[in-house]
């Protein structure tokens, strides 16, 4: 009897090592299969921001010169959704995730289970907390915050009040951002207030028009990204206050144009998304890719 139930015992982990190994499609060479029969699985935090739209396009326009199919999804800025998502993704045999995460923490899992599942990920605008990348593509996030920081003293001087609209609690261009701006503002500049507006615009104006009300000497504020200094500038609107964002998405621009908001600090989320696909055709060539790759910043003002 003994015997009998060691023997069950030892068939069950068997089995259960088997299930772990990954299905054999999984296991094929990329390389030898045609650009027609791959598939890139993409992954945006959000298509409710014109920045990550144009990061799609970016992505969908080379994919097209390559031959690569492309299936994307909008995590909506939920991070329990996008998990989802890319499970959903590698359950539908991807062969290739591009992800560009809500929160840095809260996606490493679904990275550690694509490389579970042998799928190459790369990661665009903010990294991931845990598993393994293929490869990073940024702007340098702590530059353009020194860049923005920087901005401020130049235009109106050492000391001058400010307020930060931080990004999403969680993700890399929150912490990064913000720290660029504070290897600056922490000694040339006196940060009064600072508050999530979570990259949105329709809170950026709340969160602005509490700042202002509770601080009433602010002179500048800096937000992580466009659309929360879009919000800023309407909260803003008839005094006498710089504001500042971080992204250079076309609306950012033509504010900047019309005289509304001051400046921006600008990326290029089409060259990002190019850039993604243009690694994947290199590793499907069994190139090596570098590990991390920075896309240039510049600054945009009236």
């Amino acid at each position: 009897m003994k015997k009998l139930i060691a023997l069950i015992i030892v068939s069950l982990l068997i089995l259960s090592a088997c299930s772990l190994e990954p299905p054999a499609y999984l296991k094929e060479d990329k390389t030898k299969k045609d650009n027609k029969d791959i598939t890139i699985g993409v992954s945006l935090s959000t298509l409710n921001n014109p920045f990550f739209v144009k990061m799609k396009e970016g992505i969908e326009k080379q994919a097209k010169s390559h031959g690569f199919k492309v299936k994307v999804v909008d995590a909506q800025d939920d991070s329990a959704k996008q998990s989802n998502d890319i499970d959903d993704l590698i359950q539908q045999q991807v062969d290739f995730l591009i992800i560009n995460p809500t929160d840095s923490a809260a996606i490493s899992a679904s990275v550690q289970n694509a490389n579970n599942q042998d799928i190459p990920v790369i990661t665009l605008d903010r990294s991931v907390d845990k598993g393994k990348v293929t490869q990073f593509i940024a702007s340098n996030n702590i530059e353009g915050g020194e860049m923005a920081g920087k901005l401020i003293v130049d235009k109106l001087g050492e000391g001058t009040k400010v307020g930060e609209l931080e990004g999403v609690p969680g993700a890399s261009a929150t912490r990064e951002r913000g720290q660029g701006f504070h290897n600056v503002a922490d000694k040339k500049l006196d940060v009064v207030a600072k508050q999530t507006a979570k990259f949105n615009r329709a809170e950026g104006l709340n969160v602005t028009q509490n700042m202002i009300q509770s601080n009433p000497d602010i002179k500048a504020i800096f937000a992580h990204n466009d659309e929360m200094a879009l919000g800023a500038i309407e909260a803003t609107a008839g005094k006498d206050i710089l504001v500042i964002g971080f992204d250079g998405n076309d609306d950012a621009v033509k504010s900047i144009k019309n005289k509304q908001l001051d400046a921006t600090i600008a990326q290029q989320p089409s060259l990002m998304g190019e850039s993604a696909v243009k690694t994947i055709a290199q590793i499907k060539t069994g190139k090596k890719v570098d590990k991390e790759v920075k896309v240039p910043l510049k600054i945009v003002q009236q």
